[in-house]
């Protein structure tokens, strides 16, 4: 294998980290009235940690797309910028995750040299999902008084299972769809002028279903509902092409919310708060009031970073994160924000379309689905597009879980690229 610097990859990654910590001063110096250095110490860690990832890539020869990982150490830097401004602490910790990250996406990218052994493995994979979905329906527990329980863990130490389970499930859909495709998109019988595959092909995507159902109605968590039903419509059709199955899909969770907010108290009272958060301006509602105000006082070019006052909106270092950054940022810091990882889904699906493999490029075209809904299910949350739902933005929000799973998606990326490439 011969030596491929990746250059382009270079420059991005020196030009975003410089960007990043001319953040990193200017919050510092807001902060404390002149510039620490030692303030903002945990990210130029994590850069050169970022930067020696860089290296062991080139060194290995590995080829492919070089956008991934610069967009990736530029929203996770903005995100750690932001962190250490409004708690050192969180920031700190998010450091140690965020190095933590780079190592297990370089351990995922050397472990899977064969991409296609997945595939074999589905069903394994599948159960292991399943299993933690168990786990988590009969022990899980509500660490944030949310009324979701979707943390498992003891002694101080917890991981939300929900995080692992949306890799765990693009890697059994892409594989199950792959071996299916066909069958599922010409059919097998007739109702009418319908084609339908045979039920036992169904069976297995049904359980996937009821997956998402089940992490509304039993767990109460909306962000993991929308995410795997968003992941499961989002495959099945570009699997098959069968808009018939988008659809029925779509209607059949369309009850199943109508249901749960005609069921469930705690559903109930989050949809009303999303219409209505003014009924309850110090309780339910005051997180998505402090969060608008914070967004309309931020103006086009922010008040500053460390200017402003995003600690008024509750849990700003994780669900509303984006407030922050366009409190101080600004708007166009934010739009620009929303721009990198629509660069990074362009690119995914890029990488999907090249993909040597139907099995590939499902995996690939998945891996940045589940990105691409997560940001917009955020997003849209804090802009009261929908109802607030507890997930994370990927790489930018504190949290320990949804950066290891985001880091191991990376590696698969990263190995899938390579492979698309071939050989050095």
């Amino acid at each position: 294998m011969r030596l491929s610097w990746r250059l382009r990859e270079t420059g991005l990654l020196l030009s975003g980290g410089a960007l990043v910590l001319c953040g990193a001063a200017i919050a510092s110096a807001a902060r404390r009235g002149e510039l620490v250095p030692a303030a903002f110490a945990p990210l130029l860690v994590y850069l050169a940690a970022a930067l020696a990832v860089h290296i062991v890539l080139s060194l290995a020869g590995v080829r492919g797309d070089q956008l991934l990982l610069p967009i990736v150490v530029a929203l996770s830097g903005i995100g750690l910028v932001f962190l250490l401004r409004l708690d050192p602490d969180f920031g700190m910790r998010q450091a140690i995750w965020l190095v933590l990250g780079l190592v297990i996406a370089m351990a995922t990218y050397f472990l899977t040299r064969r991409i296609a052994v997945l595939r074999r493995f589905k069903y394994s994979i599948a159960t292991v999902g399943l299993i933690l979905v168990g786990l988590t329906f009969l022990f899980g527990q509500d660490l944030n008084g949310s009324g979701a329980r979707l943390w498992l863990g003891a002694g101080g130490i917890y991981f939300q299972p929900s995080e692992l389970l949306k890799v765990l499930l693009v890697v059994f859909l892409a594989a199950y769809l792959d071996e299916h495709a066909v069958i599922l998109s010409r059919g097998a019988y007739r109702l009418g002028p319908v084609p339908l595959p045979p039920i036992p092909y169904l069976i297995p995507l049904l359980v996937m279903w009821g997956l998402a159902v089940g992490m509304l109605v039993i767990q109460r968590d909306l962000g993991a509902a929308l995410l795997f039903f968003g992941i499961f419509v989002a495959m099945l059709y570009l699997a098959s092409g069968r808009l018939l199955y988008l659809s029925v899909a779509v209607a059949a969770f369309a009850a199943a919310i109508w249901v749960a907010y005609r069921a469930i108290p705690i559903f109930q009272n989050r949809v009303d708060t999303w219409l209505n958060p003014w009924a309850q301006p110090s309780g339910l509602g005051m997180q998505s009031i402090q969060g608008l105000i914070a967004l309309a006082s931020g103006g086009l070019f922010g008040a500053g970073i460390g200017l402003g006052r995003p600690g008024y909106v509750p849990a700003v270092h994780t669900d509303f994160i984006l407030v922050a950054i366009g409190e101080e940022a600004g708007l166009a810091v934010t739009l620009g924000l929303i721009a990198l990882y629509a660069v990074f889904i362009g690119r995914g699906f890029r990488l999907a379309m090249r993909s040597r493999s139907t099995f590939a490029a499902l995996l690939a075209a998945g891996l940045v689905t589940v990105i691409g809904i997560q940001t917009f299910v955020i997003i849209a949350g804090v802009l009261r597009l929908l109802p607030l739902t507890g997930v994370t933005l990927p790489f930018v929000s504190y949290g320990g879980s949804s950066i290891v799973t985001n880091s191991v998606l990376l590696g698969l990326l990263l190995r899938l690229a390579a492979d698309a490439e071939g050989p050095a």
